[in-house]
């Protein structure tokens, strides 16, 4: 199958180093809007859309395949073969960051930096770890959806963008939401958060940078405190933002400690 109708993929700029964008749940390339400009400047700037959602080929769509977030990785791999030149730095926001984490683990030739926005490994608390629900929450928020997916979508994805200040983001997600097919959105909601990467994410060694937000009903800032303990190249930077999605409410400062970060790294300036 071709790939670019598949995942409809789009490439804008050109630069020696490629970038590649990969957006959330519920979400489509466009949620990369005021990033992507910025980047294809002086990079190589890839958007895709994970199969089942925006633009991407519905035909595609396999119950099978995509019953576990390694589908999704293996789509990943394939784009970085035929579309990166050399090594890529993946922004990958929210479940996207952990599809990052598998594809790495199966190729970390392909990978010389990753971003991840809101990342969370886990979303269920277990023992000492802390992701932010209980088993019982995420069943309760997981049969909601099931049940009636517009109305859990209308309800939800305000609270997940929060940006209280500009509620047009919030409309935005709504629709985004609702746009999705419910069938597939249901399964790719249980993938999502009943994942558990922990043991994924700690054999990552490429440079990363969590960013998360400081105010965050998904991925609180535990979370990303435990993966940057865990993790063995990373850095954690916070970003001042209320929401789940601060590449849209918050990306002037998104693309501060992205760059700052970017630079760091390629300059052999890093440090974790």
């Amino acid at each position: 199958m071709n790939l670019q109708q598949r995942n409809n993929v789009h490439i804008f700029g050109t630069g020696p180093t490629t970038i590649v964008f990969a957006h959330g749940f519920g979400c489509d390339q466009n949620m990369w809007r005021f990033l992507t400009p910025v980047f294809s400047k002086n990079y190589k700037v890839i958007v895709f859309d994970l199969v089942g959602s925006g633009q991407s080929d519905l035909s595609a769509y396999d119950n099978k395949k995509y019953s576990t977030l390694h589908g999704y990785a293996a789509d990943l791999i394939e784009i970085l073969d035929e579309y990166a030149d050399g090594p890529a730095i993946l922004i990958g926001h929210s479940v996207s960051a952990m599809i990052g984490v598998l594809a790495d683990v199966e190729r970390p030739e392909l990978f010389a930096a990753h971003v991840m926005v809101g990342p969370s490994p886990c979303y269920i608390n277990s023992d000492d770890y802390v992701g932010g629900f209980s088993r019982e929450d995420i069943e309760s928020l997981l049969h909601s959806l099931e049940s009636n997916y517009l109305g859990w979508s209308s309800t939800m994805a305000p609270a997940i963008m929060g940006a209280p200040g500009k509620p047009e983001l919030g409309a935005e997600l709504t629709n985004s939401f609702c746009n999705t097919d419910p069938e597939i959105a249901k399964q790719f909601a249980r993938v999502t958060f009943l994942s558990d990467n922990r043991a994924d994410i700690v054999k990552v060694q490429a440079p990363t940078l969590i960013l998360q937000c400081s105010d965050d009903l998904i991925a609180p800032q535990c979370v990303g405190e435990y993966m940057n303990k865990v993790m063995a190249n990373s850095t954690l930077r916070l970003i001042n933002n209320i929401g789940h999605c601060p590449h849209l409410s918050e990306p002037e400062q998104c693309v501060i400690e992205i760059e700052e970060f970017i630079l760091a790294f390629q300059s052999g300036q890093y440090a974790d």
